[in-house]
């Protein structure tokens, strides 16, 4: 049930109380029991016990050796992840607009949400025939560049919980159809250093993507570029991965993620 208040928001009391448990083990300092947590939030056991066990499920929080409970660290990760996000999307324009100049299609900049990839920035050439897609967007991992780029870089139990949630939906007589389609592609992938849609989402688009790399090596976010077929063709994918991934790696030098004096090997970062 959500209560209008008085300043115009909103009030959802599943999501306030799950908060609230999240602020109270924030904190403290030491992790705390079922009957603690209960207690200072003036809850029943039964439902404070609910609201941890649906917040262990997810990861939000964890329980120690002795049965108590403090902050999961999935939290971290969406910590980071908020971080460089806000961040990214500015410092990866210049990088961007210079990959356009250079390839004369159109690049995108896109992240992983569960088993699809979100387009967070697009930037076009002048040029007729473009690909349609606007920012906030989203597609599936499996049928696209940017998403083969991500999850080939992802440690394997991220691969498995990606694959796990994609429904294999075909868009085109390409489209990959099974998880072990998926994961030779991924290996493909991970082995030359790129990937490419080839016509998998839409008929007549070829796409091909590089990962942008954090400080560990994992994927925080995906470069594509896009374009008709008939030019983004199987002869010309190397070179255009040699300028993505120049791209990239501009844009984890500006995130400080590298310092910028690597290998320019395209093999994904091998160097």
């Amino acid at each position: 049930m959500r209560d209008a208040l008085p300043h115009g928001t909103y009030k959802v009391q599943a999501l306030d109380r799950a908060f609230a448990v999240l602020d109270l083990l924030g904190e403290s300092d030491t992790p705390l029991g079922l009957a603690q947590v209960a207690s200072s939030l003036q809850l029943h056991k039964s439902t404070a016990h609910r609201f941890l066990m649906v917040l262990e499920r997810h990861h939000m929080v964890e329980r120690t050796g002795n049965g108590k409970f403090r902050l999961g660290l999935r939290l971290f990760d969406f910590g980071n992840r908020a971080i460089e996000q806000y961040d990214l999307r500015d410092r990866a324009q210049p990088h961007l607009r210079r990959l356009v100049t250079e390839t004369e299609e159109t690049a995108h900049l896109c992240i992983l949400e569960q088993a699809h990839v979100i387009y967070i920035d697009k930037i076009e050439p002048g040029r007729s025939v473009r690909m349609i897609t606007r920012i906030g967007a989203s597609n599936p991992v499996h049928c696209t560049s940017v998403g083969k780029a991500i999850l080939a870089f992802l440690p394997e139990e991220r691969i498995a919980e990606v694959i796990r949630r994609t429904r294999f939906e075909r868009f085109t007589h390409r489209t990959i159809a099974t998880p072990e389609a998926l994961r030779a592609e991924i290996e493909k992938t991970r082995r030359r250093g790129y990937a490419v849609d080839d016509e998998e989402l839409e008929e007549g688009l070829r796409c091909i993507a590089v990962p942008v790399l954090d400080a560990q090596r994992q994927p925080v976010a995906a470069v594509s570029v896009s374009g008709p077929s008939f030019r983004v063709t199987a002869q010309k994918l190397p070179a255009i991965a040699n300028h993505l991934l120049q791209c990239v790696r501009g844009i984890s030098a500006d995130m400080g993620f590298i310092s910028g004096n690597r290998s320019s090997r395209t093999t994904a970062w091998s160097a």
